[in-house]
């Protein structure tokens, strides 16, 4: 059997996140949605999209996003998202097969800020 090879990235709240004012905040969140668009214009970032539970009253798991690389190479480029950098987010990255052709992506544009969501 032919398999698709992705991989998944999970965005988590570190254990000692920043704190930041309310407009740093909106500042790294337009830069990380910019990070974002990019990495989906470049043909790396299939999908993206926030998650959410409540684990010991905060929010463990903040993002899920499917790649088409390797690991290491999700890993690479997604530390380079400015909200990573600041260390609001970690990264988990983990390998994702399924049977060839089983999911498809639809082409589409990604926000580049909170102003286009």
């Amino acid at each position: 059997m032919d398999l698709d090879r992705y991989t998944v990235v999970l965005l988590v709240t570190p254990e000692q996140p920043p704190e930041l004012t309310e407009e740093e905040a909106d500042r790294l969140q337009d830069a990380h949605l910019d990070h974002l668009a990019a990495l989906h214009e470049e043909g790396v970032l299939l999908a993206a999209g926030p998650v959410g539970d409540l684990a010991d009253g905060r929010r463990r798991y903040r993002g899920l996003s499917i790649m088409r690389c390797e690991p290491d190479e999700a890993l690479r480029l997604k530390s380079e998202d400015p909200a990573v950098q600041a260390g609001v987010f970690g990264l988990v990255a983990m390998p994702w097969m399924l049977p060839a052709g089983a999911m498809h992506f639809t082409p589409t544009t990604f926000p580049r800020s909170t102003d286009d969501v």
